[in-house]
């Protein structure tokens, strides 16, 4: 290996090093979400070091004891539908149908309860369900059970009962025209929708009034419509639709698939292929399949986001924007962004909401891009110690990130889960916030207290860490399959590894902000 490929590939972990103390000499803050002040028993400094030695360990001992030519296709998994008990309720017509009969119900109530009810945001039910059950809550439950999300899409469901009774009335085709889609965009639509809604998320300052989420859930469900109706549903959902392209990546986690035995039903899809080896999470092919075909399988975690193939520039953007959004969502609560906001509005006289939405909007875009600057740079360091080409690593390593991402999303936002969380059993008696009381749980109040701000902190480096040996573990595999001989592949992870040790030591950092300072 050249000298210079050497000094590049020593100088992450020099830079991490040496900026570890100078991360870890900020001053100590309140708890983010309980309002408690909370002094560690040690040095911030001797966490953030602690934290970054586990990750390395966790690379040496892979390098010394895990070999092999990494994971492919093959897996243990276990078909859920085997068993009778499974096959009539999970596969069965009234659990399905009741799913999605529910899912249709509680969008409508959002809307309708946004549009008329209480516009005060913790007395509407339009809030909580879309910031906390839906945006945090259901997000973990996709990535740790399953992607729900596919079956249950109240877009998707009513876009088929729309269409089923097109079909019924005589319109030939039904609503979808045979318009196909353009292969060369890829999913950047859904990446450019999925910006708009953490845009609207992090800087729009009427995200939390429930009139702007109905209008928002309408303007977004007209757009999926629109689009479904263009391009066909299934190649709307998986190119274009948001969260399906969201809940999907997550899905890849999950301890759970779906599966299509026998690529009948594969036929013209161009996801899995006429073949249909492939035919894993691939929706469209299991709604068609013959019930003898389906798998609903249990396999290891975080094993789908091995699977070989092909990821697309776009799906790279998408898997990176995951993890800088809500990163960029942590650093929005630091001294040192509200430090650098108040400066440059005072250097500019951009002050209140005009100042607030312009800074905002170029931070969300700024983070962004740096993290992928940053990726980029090191998978070029990657080619430079193991070899390879340059597109075909930056693809293969790019799910190793959302591990990562997951960590940093609970780490971030279990607090407000737990906590706001718990407006839910005072709305379900009063959606509208109108004074009901019924089913007598509208006197509930929120303890805030529920867990101490100690706790949240050492949760928060628990997860933080697992998830990026998961990642590091994920890597190691990728490199192994990428690159033939495996001293290069070896060789090769070390600036992968020494990015994600830099983003363990970056996100403790930014979430220690609100929580020791």
């Amino acid at each position: 290996m050249p000298k210079l490929a050497r000094r590049a590939a020593a100088a992450p972990a020099a830079v991490l090093l040496w900026s570890v103390p100078f991360l870890a000499g900020a001053p100590p803050a309140l708890a983010h979400g309980f309002g408690q002040r909370y002094d560690l028993p040690v040095p911030l400094w001797l966490y953030l070091y602690g934290a970054a030695g586990a990750v390395l360990l966790s690379f040496v001992v892979l390098g010394l004891f895990v070999g092999g030519r990494g994971a492919g296709r093959g897996y243990p998994r276990l078909n859920l539908l085997r068993f009778g008990l499974f096959r009539a309720t999970l596969a069965g017509r009234a659990f399905v149908s009741g799913l999605r009969v529910l899912s249709v119900a509680l969008f409508g109530l959002v809307i309708f309860t946004g549009l008329v009810g209480n516009q005060t945001p913790v007395l509407n039910l339009a809030p909580t369900v879309v910031w906390v059950i839906f945006w945090v809550g259901f997000s973990l439950f996709v990535a740790l059970v399953g992607n729900l999300w596919a079956l249950a899409n109240p877009l998707k469901v009513l876009f088929e009962w729309a269409d089923g009774l097109a079909r019924r009335l005589g319109v030939d085709g039904g609503l979808a025209s045979d318009a196909p889609y353009p292969a060369a965009w890829g999913v950047w639509p859904a990446l450019a929708l999925f910006f708009i809604f953490v845009w609207v998320e992090l800087v729009f300052p009427g995200s939390a009034t429930p009139r702007n989420i109905a209008f928002f859930v309408l303007l977004y469900s007209s757009v999926t419509w629109a689009g479904m109706s263009l391009f066909g549903k299934e190649a709307w959902l998986r190119n274009g639709e948001a969260f399906s392209v969201f809940f999907g990546i997550l899905a890849r986690f999950a301890p759970t698939e779906v599966r299509v035995a026998g690529g009948v039903a594969c036929k013209g899809c161009d996801a899995c292929g006429p073949g249909g080896e492939d035919c894993v999470n691939c929706y469209g092919c299991f709604a068609r399949a013959a019930p003898g075909e389906r798998e609903l399988n249990l396999r290891p975690p975080a094993v789908g986001l091995l699977r070989p193939g092909g990821t697309s520039a776009g799906m790279l953007a998408f898997v990176v924007f995951m993890l800088a959004g809500v990163t960029y969502d942590g650093l929005l609560a630091t001294p040192l962004w509200l430090s650098a906001m108040f400066l440059l509005q005072s250097v500019t006289g951009s002050f209140g909401v005009p100042g607030t939405l312009l800074y905002g909007t170029l931070g969300l875009v700024a983070v962004p891009l740096l993290f992928l600057g940053l990726y980029a740079g090191f998978v070029k360091l990657c080619q430079a110690m193991g070899g390879g080409g340059f597109r075909g690593l930056a693809g293969a390593f790019a799910y190793s990130l959302v591990p990562i991402a997951l960590a940093y999303q609970a780490a971030h936002y279990f607090t407000l889960l737990i906590t706001e969380g718990q407006n839910l059993f005072a709305l379900v008696s009063d959606p509208f916030g109108w004074g009901w009381d019924l089913f007598g749980t509208a006197g509930y109040e929120v303890d805030v207290n529920v867990v101490g701000a100690a706790s949240v902190w050492y949760s928060q480096v628990a997860l933080i860490v697992a998830g990026h040996v998961v990642a590091v573990y994920l890597a190691h595999a990728v490199a192994l399959r990428e690159v033939a001989d495996p001293r290069l592949a070896l060789r090769g992870q070390i600036p992968m590894v020494a990015l994600m040790v830099l983003y363990t030591v970056a996100s403790l950092w930014i979430l220690s902000q609100p929580v020791v300072e």
